[in-house]
């Protein structure tokens, strides 16, 4: 018997989606139902904040050796077997029902999450592993083999504090920490020093996690100001390198076709873009 993951039963990953949730929420200044559910359904002692709990864990573990990875993964198993699965079960329809009154679930659940591979991991193992029915061996080891890899994997230097985060000064901590935690997420110690124009590439990214076309539409826009800005640039310049440079930078980037997703790649290169127009100015 295989497992099939099930985003609607991932406490894990809805943690994550909340999160996000509450960052576009925030950064659209109006006020997140998702601030609520959190609370609702992820504080206290229930069934399903010591499943989520098994989730964060492994979330929050990486870089230790094979030896204490296993040791971890075998004890969160033997842990997962001790929750009551009957008001588990409840309390995840429950949470559902919750989500679904206040978004659109396809859309909510279609928000791309960083950590999704070791959080669907862990769901089909513990599923494996409370299933009366035989499940498929390659099932249990290609899901222990990647969670094992994540708790494996060095850890990843993170942004210092930005002044973006200012932003988020008159709510509570809590809703600040999570808030922070996407901003740390999406950019990493290769954007130490972010422009203006990244900062506000940043804080658009954030505000359109749960709309593909919104995105596209802030990426196609910013490709042609920075087209304009080279074109503008361009034309005050004697120094012929340069001038080769820029041209070959403007080439470079072209708006996305309607058909076409933002994906990291897209928005690193507009980074990137962005942090080489400016060094060729300053010379």
């Amino acid at each position: 018997m295989r497992i099939k993951h099930s985003k609607y039963k991932n406490t894990g990953l809805i943690f994550e989606l909340l999160v996000k949730q509450i960052a576009a929420d925030t950064l659209s200044s109006k006020e997140s139902p998702a601030v609520k559910v959190l609370r609702k359904f992820y504080t206290g002692n229930t069934s399903l904040v010591k499943e989520f709990k098994l989730y964060d864990y492994i979330l929050k573990n990486k870089g230790i050796g094979i030896n204490k990875a296993e040791t971890i993964l075998g004890t969160i198993i033997e842990i997962a077997k001790k929750i009551d699965a009957t008001s588990l079960k409840k309390q995840k329809y429950e949470l559902i029902k919750e989500l679904k009154s206040h978004y659109n679930l396809e859309e909510f659940f279609s928000i791309k999450v960083e950590s999704y591979k070791p959080l669907a991991a862990l769901y089909c193992l513990l599923e494996a592993q409370n299933t009366p029915n035989e499940t498929d061996l390659s099932v249990i080891v290609d899901n222990k083999t990647t969670i094992l890899e994540h708790l494996s994997q060095s850890k990843q230097i993170v942004l210092d504090k930005d002044v973006l985060m200012e932003e988020y000064s008159k709510y509570d901590k809590d809703l600040r920490l999570l808030t922070y935690k996407i901003l740390l997420e999406k950019f990493n110690a290769q954007y130490k020093d972010l422009l203006p124009e990244q900062k506000n590439i940043l804080k658009e990214v954030i505000t359109s996690v749960n709309s593909s076309t919104k995105l596209r539409n802030i990426y196609n826009e910013e490709i042609q100001k920075l087209q304009k800005s080279i074109t503008t640039y361009r034309g005050s310049l004697t120094d012929e390198v340069i001038k080769i440079k820029l041209e070959e930078v403007y080439k470079a980037i072209t708006p996305l076709k309607s058909t076409q997703k933002v994906d990291d790649n897209h928005l690193a290169s507009l980074m990137q873009y962005y942090e080489l127009v400016n060094e060729l100015k300053s010379l």
